[in-house]
């Protein structure tokens, strides 16, 4: 096991992620419909690249609508490799709720708890630039987070502080709508560790990611993503994320269905912690039930 320093950069980002979550807090909510202005294009801007705000493990352009509240409940089940002895990995289920809102048109905010390491995470998304008809090819959003893993045993680790449960994520995410069925993107990702569970493992890691979605129907699409981890330590025992799934959107709520290998559901997780082999039968079940207030 190895922990990194504290700086004044990570206490910094403490502080604005504090008072993100404040302002969360404060905002009251507004009901409306997830379909509304789906699949319309306005003037020179492409919309409609993504339906949901994740691929399947990696985050997409779309961002929260201004006013708006998304409450995402997610469950990623244990390995389906055991059979019916845990009902394919039911019984192992890992939960994370998470609470999204628009600030804007081009940001939002999020704060959620995930199972995996009792991890709480606060989160923005921002808008960079849109896909444009005639003019620039690509829709640009940025990902930034901050988490904290309270799984630590200080009885296990007696000179664990704070600052060592932090974990720091930064992600641009740059995607394209190829056609009315089609849309792709590539994920740059830099994440940082205060505390990483394999000794020989930098702090500080990066990966690239890509994903797909293919829509199939009006409600249903394909979706697929990929995590490239650029410099994992020689003999980790961690792998690169491989999932597929489906969106099923309807009226209010979207649900997604996926198989992953990595059972952790949030950026520093599924990149530096992935266990499963697909090869062996080691992947995960799991599903996220999406409604919009």
């Amino acid at each position: 096991m190895k922990a990194a320093p504290s700086g004044g950069f990570f206490v910094i980002m403490k502080y604005l992620y504090t008072i993100l979550f404040a302002l969360l807090a404060s905002i009251a909510v507004a009901q409306e419909d997830l379909l509304e202005g789906i699949e319309i294009e306005e003037d020179n801007e492409v919309t409609s690249t993504w339906k949901s705000l994740k691929v399947v493990n990696f985050e997409t352009t779309k961002l929260v609508a201004p006013k708006e509240l998304q409450v995402v409940i997610s469950h990623r089940f244990g390995s389906v490799e055991n059979g019916i002895d845990d009902l394919f990995g039911l019984d192992n289920a890992v939960t994370r709720f998470q609470f999204v809102y628009g600030l804007t048109d081009w940001m939002h905010i999020e704060a959620s708890r995930s199972g995996f390491n009792k991890t709480y995470q606060l989160a923005s998304k921002f808008k960079l630039k849109r896909q444009e008809k005639e003019g620039f090819p690509f829709s640009i959003a940025l990902f930034t987070a901050i988490d904290a893993n309270t799984d630590l045993d200080d009885a296990i680790f007696p000179k664990l502080e704070f600052v060592d449960r932090l974990g720091y994520t930064a992600q641009l995410i740059i995607a394209r709508k190829i056609s009315k069925r089609l849309s792709a993107q590539i994920s740059p990702t830099f994440f940082h560790q205060n505390f990483v569970p394999f000794d020989p493992q930098d702090n500080t890691q990066y990966a690239l990611g890509i994903g797909a979605r293919y829509k199939l129907t009006n409600r249903w699409s394909l979706n697929a993503d990929y995590g490239a981890h650029l410099n994992r330590a020689d003999g980790s025992p961690f792998v690169n994320p491989l999932s597929i799934g489906v969106d099923l959107e309807t009226g209010g709520h979207v649900f997604q269905m996926h198989f992953t290998n990595a059972q952790p559901m949030l950026t520093n997780g599924f990149l530096s912690q992935g266990t499963g082999d697909w090869l062996d039968g080691r992947f995960y079940f799991g599903f996220n039930l999406v409604r919009v207030f």
